[in-house]
């Protein structure tokens, strides 16, 4: 990339700090020069995230398969989902196309992708044992995703919060997350917001420390947190990301989701969500809310 083109890719990124190895090596520079040529052609970022639903969605009845080669495509199929993931945001900070339903609409995206998926592997087990019990731990898988899935975008989206004031745009409060509910005026965007609003709850019902030094800083500083303040926290989330939060995100669940599928040891991916990614996400939080602590106790 020239000088230019490395600005305007920087640009079209949340933030550097947020995003893993995969995704700065693979998902976002794929995802920008698809943006780059989709920016004046009309088409906007949330037509790109329905989009991303459909092809997303076709990777959980092509896990149900017996073939090797339709799994590849369900794999595939998510890796497309992904990029298209990748797309619509940078396309959005691209041509400046932003909207509060684009940004829940966006989502909401992995999350059907998911459940599809877990309803289908559950149906594989089952045709393959003679037994629906196996709907049980992909209920418990499918609601343990949506939570660490719910925390983990909370953390990346705060860290942005404490970037600046313009990358933290999309942090928002409970209170915040209502008075759009209230003001939107459209049956789409009311029911979206409805769930919002459930989404945001569980957020800060499991962050009390957090929502603790949140409420002092606003107290203390308004919108003017101190730098050195910002610094420090962004050192210590980042940290906390890069080694453990990461797991939760896409590209570490996936990566022992398509070893599962190519190796056909279906319920033992149902084993590593419900069990292992739920470890991880109690650390997760038992860190994250040690380091809310110790700052504000500064």
């Amino acid at each position: 990339m020239n000088d230019t083109v490395k600005k305007e890719y920087e640009t079209s990124l949340k933030s550097l700090e947020t995003e893993n190895y995969l995704d700065r090596w693979f998902y976002r520079p794929v995802g920008f020069r698809i943006a780059r040529r989709l920016r004046n052609t009309g088409i906007t970022p949330n037509m790109v995230t329905v989009i991303s639903i459909f092809v997303g969605a076709a990777a959980g009845p092509l896990f149900y398969c017996d073939s090797r080669l339709l799994v590849l495509l369900g794999i595939a199929s998510l890796v497309v989902a992904n990029i298209l993931d990748c797309v619509d945001g940078q396309l959005a900070r691209l041509t400046g196309i932003k909207s509060e339903i684009g940004r829940v609409l966006d989502g909401f995206a992995g999350d059907v992708w998911f459940i599809l998926i877990y309803v289908f592997l559950a149906l594989k087990l089952k045709s393959e044992y003679g037994t629906g019990l196996f709907f049980i731990p992909a209920v418990v898988s499918g609601v343990s995703h949506l939570v660490q899935a719910n925390i983990t975008d909370y953390y990346k989206t705060l860290h942005l919060y404490f970037v600046s004031r313009e990358k933290g745009q999309e942090f928002q409060n409970l209170d915040e997350i209502r008075s759009q509910y209230r003001n939107n005026r459209s049956v789409v965007g009311k029911v979206l917001f409805f769930f919002y609003i459930g989404y945001t709850s569980l957020q800060e019902s499991v962050t009390p420390k957090l929502q603790l030094m949140l409420r002092d800083f606003r107290t203390k500083y308004g919108d003017d947190i101190p730098e050195d303040i910002r610094l420090d926290f962004r050192r210590r989330s980042e940290r906390l990301m890069k080694y453990v939060i990461d797991f939760m995100t896409f590209n570490g669940r996936t990566a022992v989701l398509f070893i599962i599928v190519l190796t056909d040891c279906v319920w033992v991916y149902f084993l590593y969500e419900a069990v292992i990614l739920n470890i991880i996400l109690a650390i997760s939080i038992h860190k994250h809310e040690k380091i809310c602590a110790e700052i504000n106790d500064q």
